[in-house]
């Protein structure tokens, strides 16, 4: 029994270790990242997180893995709400770089590397929303705000089945894989 919550708490752990450095670049590289940032900044922010994460939604949805354990992550329409604001800048916005297809082949645990980074950013997302909803205001960031519980209880919810779904070593380093290939998706788009 101790081996198996010594494992367990290894599959966070590796999680973390393993993004630890991707995360701090694109925490630091965001749109929103500056002192000042304002619905500009906003828009290109949800940009790039719709071409980020319009994909990985989809692709989670069709294979094995979280999708089994939970009900998918849906924040695509909520970043094209918030585009769609009447307070958000209209102007050109650049074409975003094309990306490879997600592994349609990919294990199980793979998937649930990539959707710990989807899931995860949902926690960053809160943080976001505290420090600018009064700057950005009338717009109601409903992105960065998401589900009227926040995103604790569906945090918890994952990471829950993710211990149950990530055991062994080679799970882990398949969903390490996942996640460092997700954080490296993003980062080619800042």
């Amino acid at each position: 029994m101790n081996d198996t919550i010594t494992r367990q708490a290894g599959a966070l752990a590796a999680l973390r270790a393993a993004t630890a450095d991707r995360h701090t670049l694109l925490d630091s590289g965001l749109p929103l990242a500056g002192e000042s940032p304002g619905l500009d900044d906003y828009a290109s922010h949800l940009r790039m997180l719709r071409t980020w994460l319009a994909p990985i939604e989809d692709w989670l949805a069709s294979g094995a893995g979280p999708r089994d354990a939970m009900a998918p992550l849906r924040r695509v329409p909520l970043i094209d709400a918030d585009l769609q604001d009447p307070s958000v800048p209209r102007g050109h916005a650049p074409t975003p770089p094309e990306q490879a297809p997600w592994p349609a082949d990919a294990s199980p645990a793979y998937r649930w590397g990539v959707a710990y980074v989807a899931e995860g950013s949902q926690l960053g997302g809160a943080v976001l929303y505290q420090r600018l909803s009064a700057r950005l205001a009338p717009h109601p960031l409903a992105y960065l705000r998401g589900d009227d519980a926040g995103p604790g209880p569906r945090w918890r919810s994952f990471m829950l089945a993710l211990k149950e779904n990530v055991r062994t070593e080679q799970e882990v380093a398949e969903a390490c894989a996942g996640a460092c290939d997700a954080f490296d998706r993003i980062l080619a788009l800042r």
